[in-house]
């Protein structure tokens, strides 16, 4: 552009209402900083990942609810099933406690005795076999004799009448009540000496506390008449 027509443009301009600058056609250097500051404009890119990160909390919040209440669910199962399987009971004072099954009435699982007493008094059901006590007309078998000793068993410690379970089931002399002294112990009136009974009656009798029930099992040494569910009275 040469030096006459400066002057010119200037006057024109001044005629027209225009700025002298908005005259001058733009140069490299203003087109320069235009595509500065077009490349300096935020995109919108950085706000959706943002709202994609605040949502993902949102979706972890949620994850962790289902979590809890699976596990709320789990615990309500553990605690009923604890609830059916086996509670503890104690028997006879400060006895051991033991575990038993939930349908046996309190006190009637065999707890170890704190000291071993001198004297006992017991009540049992013999529940015996084809030939296994003499001046009894017995036809079940062994295996017969058993399962129904279990039930017995199992009756007694449900509550039922222990006396009423005597009339009806043993194959000894109702009521069956004896009273044992223990080994090197001089009975008492009307006792026996432990070492004077099978073995088996009197290992079960001495090893349980007042009210609690057990059983001696058949051995042909041991237990020779059969089955004996043993109560200890005192």
């Amino acid at each position: 552009m040469s030096s006459r027509t400066i002057p010119y443009l200037i006057a024109l301009a001044l005629l027209t209402g225009l700025s002298p600058a908005a005259a001058y056609p733009a140069d490299s250097t203003a087109t320069a900083q235009l595509a500065d500051s077009s490349a300096a404009a935020p995109s919108a890119e950085p706000a959706k990942e943002q709202v994609k990160e605040t949502s993902e909390p949102k979706s972890e919040a949620k994850d962790s609810a289902t979590a809890s209440k699976s596990d709320s669910k789990e615990a309500a199962k553990a605690k009923k099933a604890a609830k059916k399987t086996k509670i503890k009971a104690a028997a006879g004072g400060k006895g051991t406690v033991k575990s038993v099954d939930t349908a046996a009435k309190p006190g009637t699982m065999p707890v170890k005795p704190d000291v071993m007493p001198q004297h006992v008094q017991v009540q049992h059901i013999l529940i015996g076999f084809s030939g296994s006590v003499q001046g009894k007309a017995i036809t079940r078998s062994k295996e017969e004799a058993k399962t129904l000793a279990y039930e017995v068993l199992e009756r007694a410690r449900k509550g039922e009448n222990f006396d009423e379970l005597v009339r009806k089931y043993t194959d000894d002399s109702p009521p069956g009540i004896y009273g044992m002294s223990g080994t090197g112990v001089a009975p008492a009136a009307g006792e026996y000496s432990r070492d004077g009974m099978v073995a088996a009656f009197g290992n079960v009798g001495f090893s349980i506390s007042p009210g609690n029930i057990g059983i001696a099992d058949y051995d042909a040494t041991a237990s020779p008449f059969g089955w004996h569910i043993i109560k200890r009275l005192k």
